[in-house]
């Protein structure tokens, strides 16, 4: 549904253009020094603007609205809020019939028989990622000093991407994009066989972000083309430091203490100014749809602080398990 984690459980709600969004966290430890000041720098990433990104502004100023008591953490549940103000929810009236190739509009229809709220992407839309950010910035602090760093690789498969997007600019289109996330300080030994394991956690929550369609930790798909002597990594010492990193820093779905390493896939956004095709259900035929309003041209450009977030909120989770885990053993 809308919540993740087992000790550290995330819960989000809002819609694009509804009154408000926000997350709220259960199970976030008591005593975490905690101000409206500690989440600027990676909601200021998060924020549109630069060219590319939706001419929409917000203010995406956290409330801590509970949870907080003398700037720390209580142990009760965190609610952090987030006001929208600036909204026009006239341009996506017509996204009700004629359903905009590629979005969520025509399976969100489909699941929630109309009632979905169509604004905007309603609780469908990237909008909804400043709250992942958000929650991130309290799994950092839980995770200190395990140090998550995201770069933009590529931008439509460029890695020098401003002429390229200009180009796409001018045409009405949008790209896709490739991020890198690696993760360091991450001590051996997170992580469960099978169903909890370092890459089904993470990537159970990195798909929760809009765009993303494909992950992959280390080599990745290119070890379908190597052999086994050139993809396992050499074991250097008795603390288990490898010569490389095929295996992104997890073997058997465990954390082995080194550099974690995965990569992700982000598609174009869906929202473009070209003609599509798509179907009219009032009209009952397939009609020309060109998309106008404020939309991303590449959302990739914003993505690398909202997987930093996802990647925080499942290690924190994980760091919480196995301490439970490890007291429970020792009891």
């Amino acid at each position: 549904m809308n919540s993740f984690g087992r000790i550290f459980r995330v819960s989000l709600f809002g819609e694009s253009h509804g009154p408000s969004l926000g997350i709220i966290l259960d199970g976030c430890p008591p005593g975490i020094p905690l101000t409206e000041e500690d989440f600027t720098a990676d909601l200021r990433r998060r924020k549109s603007g630069s060219r590319g990104t939706t001419p929409r502004i917000e203010d995406d100023l956290p409330i801590l609205s509970s949870g907080i008591y003398r700037g720390h953490t209580t142990g009760a549940p965190l609610m952090l809020l987030f006001h929208n103000q600036n909204t026009r929810s006239e341009d996506y009236s017509r996204f009700i019939d004629t359903p905009r190739p590629g979005h969520a509009d025509l399976t969100g229809h489909q699941k929630f028989h109309g009632f979905n709220d169509p604004r905007g992407g309603g609780h469908f839309s990237g909008r909804i990622t400043l709250s992942l950010v958000a929650a991130g910035v309290v799994a950092k602090k839980i995770l200190h000093p395990v140090s998550i760093h995201t770069r933009l690789l590529e931008v439509g498969g460029e890695s020098e991407w401003t002429e390229i997007l200009e180009k796409t600019i001018e045409n009405k289109d949008s790209l896709g994009g490739l991020a890198e996330c690696r993760i360091s300080g991450l001590p051996a030994g997170w992580g469960e066989p099978f169903f909890d394991s370092v890459e089904s956690y993470l990537s159970h929550i990195i798909f929760a972000i809009p765009a993303i369609k494909g992950i992959e930790f280390g080599a990745g798909f290119s070890a379908t083309r190597m052999k086994g002597s050139q993809h396992n990594d050499p074991i250097l010492d008795a603390e288990g430091k490898t010569a490389t990193q095929h295996a992104g820093g997890i073997n058997g779905g465990i954390s082995n203490g080194n550099e974690i390493l995965f990569r992700v896939a982000i598609k174009p956004t869906s929202s473009i100014g070209l003609p599509q095709q798509t179907y009219n259900f009032r009209t009952g035929k397939v009609e020309t749809l060109a998309v106008e309003g404020r939309h991303d041209a590449c959302i990739a450009l914003r993505i690398p602080p909202v997987i930093e977030a996802a990647t925080a909120i499942a290690l924190a989770d994980l760091k919480l398990i196995r301490q439970s885990t490890t007291k429970t053993t020792h009891s």
